[in-house]
């Protein structure tokens, strides 16, 4: 392993130490992993869409400019390129997509040698997300040591999404008072074995949610005013992010 490299990890390291939402922290990784592999882009999806075997990858962070397309797409195991890494769980590097086997699968057209790396992102053994970079800067291409570098990096990102995923849940008495009942035993075992699976904790949050707010009297129509605050919410952090991708 060289000295670039080894530059190239220990700043996303001493990054993996940050702190933030994991949103904000992702976005960060994205573009670190841009500047290290001299990449015009950097997305890393999580199955963040569906149920079971239904699940999809979303993109929910990215760094450079990506197509629309690529961004607002649910990908399915075995779907496109990074359906294939999520299902098959190997890290790919492709010189030049427009003359492998994968070129239809290209979101754009033939700008020099556009070059192509992902890695799956895992926790627990599981596939739950998948890191990709593409179009590499000033004439070079990737090599397999640069894919042996993304998987390391894509390590790196499982480790931060568990992290902050564990302090949200230990900085929430409400979400281990949920997880708790629902898994009927320790709070620690339960918020361990749900913070590896975010859809399955986000359900069990509202259903508590839903069940303590008609414990505590609230009617149908103030619950539904509840969920719509929410809704707000969201709505307002997403146009934040959306206002700070369009700038970047």
């Amino acid at each position: 392993m060289d000295d670039d490299t080894l530059a190239r990890l220990q700043r996303i390291a001493d990054f993996a130490e940050s702190e933030g939402s994991l949103a904000d922290n992702l976005a960060e990784l994205a573009r670190l992993a841009a500047t290290a592999f001299e990449a015009e882009r950097c997305s890393i999806m999580l199955f963040s869409a569906g149920d079971g075997d239904a699940m999809r990858l979303r993109v929910v962070a990215s760094h450079g400019d990506l197509p629309a397309a690529a961004r607002d797409t649910l990908v399915a195991r075995g779907e496109g390129i990074a359906g294939r890494v999520a299902e098959s769980g190997e890290a790919i590097v492709i010189e030049d997509i427009m003359d492998s086997p994968l070129a239809g699968f290209a979101r754009r057209p033939r700008q020099g040698r556009p070059g192509l790396m992902a890695a799956p992102i895992r926790i627990q053994g599981k596939v739950i997300g998948v890191m990709n970079l593409t179009g590499p800067r000033a004439a070079r291409t990737f090599t397999p040591a640069d894919l042996a570098t993304l998987e390391v990096v894509a390590r790196f990102a499982a480790k931060t999404i568990q992290v902050i995923q564990l302090q949200n849940l230990l900085q929430s008495r409400f979400a281990q008072l949920a997880l708790a009942r629902d898994a009927e035993r320790a709070v620690g075992s339960a918020m361990l074995g749900a913070a590896y699976d975010p859809d399955k904790m986000a359900k069990i949050v509202a259903k508590s949610f839903f069940r303590e707010m008609t414990r505590a009297g609230f009617d149908a129509g103030q619950i539904i005013g509840a969920a719509s605050e929410i809704i707000s919410q969201l709505s307002t952090t997403l146009n934040r992010h959306g206002k700070r991708r369009d700038r970047q």
